[in-house]
């Protein structure tokens, strides 16, 4: 379901620049766990990304729908790796198998 969300709430990479800035939005998320795990995909793919309003929505989670959730906001200049890393991370390419070693002890 939040999947749904997320996608409604996505909008074109153009109405998403701010002002000022060459930043775009590259997605949202409703949860600000699922935004924080891909920036870190982004960031270790090269791709530097921030995350907008995470702090604000973690405050209250039922507030998160009305601001619109977590941007992540990219360089104009990576949109096209960043949508890139993000296709790969929603067909599932940066999930650990079962055997994954985490470094437990």
């Amino acid at each position: 379901m939040t999947h749904a969300l997320n996608a409604l709430l996505a909008g074109t990479p153009e109405a998403g620049l701010l002002p000022g800035r060459d930043l775009l939005e590259l997605a949202r998320y409703l949860i600000p766990m699922e935004a924080s795990l891909v920036q870190g995909c982004l960031v270790a793919a090269g791709v530097p990304a921030v995350l907008a309003d995470a702090n604000l929505v973690q405050t209250d989670l039922l507030l998160a729908p009305a601001l619109g959730g977590v941007r992540i906001l990219v360089p104009q200049e990576h949109l096209t790796q960043a949508q890139a890393v993000l296709e790969a991370f929603q067909r599932g390419e940066f999930a650990l198998g079962e055997d994954a070693d985490v470094g437990e002890e």
